[in-house]
């Protein structure tokens, strides 16, 4: 593979680009306000929501990325939100490790899970769906 279809691809494969595609019900906060009012948005529906907290230059975030993007289309039930940690450094400043995900019902988190692992992830959306 040459070095440029090689840069295609990280390119292609980069979170700003599989969020633009994701066809699903998945939010991204691209700032502290904008996280905070998905937060509020969180209390005030109640609807189960599932927060993918990752960052551009983590290797494991970017791996997971994608099976997120597609569950979030499998799994009509839970609202899915993408926060990078560099993009919100305020309201994501508690978050030790990425990728974490953390889990609401009744607008209460209720679960979270560090690291990746996509069945580890279905079987969690599941239980929380």
């Amino acid at each position: 593979m040459e070095k440029e279809e090689i840069q295609g691809v990280v390119e292609s494969n980069s979170p700003s680009n599989l969020l633009k595609n994701a066809k699903s019900n998945l939010i991204t906060a691209t700032t502290d306000d904008s996280l905070k009012e998905i937060f509020r948005q969180i209390k005030a529906s109640r609807s189960p929501t599932v927060i993918n907290y990752g960052a551009s230059w983590c290797r494991v975030c970017s791996q997971i990325l994608p099976a997120f993007c597609e569950l979030s289309g499998k799994f009509s039930k839970l609202s899915f939100v993408y926060a990078d940690i560099d993009e919100c450094p305020e309201t994501t400043q508690h978050i030790r490790y990425t990728p974490t995900f953390h889990f609401y019902r009744d607008g209460e988190r209720v679960d979270e899970m560090f690291g990746a692992g996509e069945e580890r992830l279905h079987d969690r959306l599941w239980l929380h769906s």
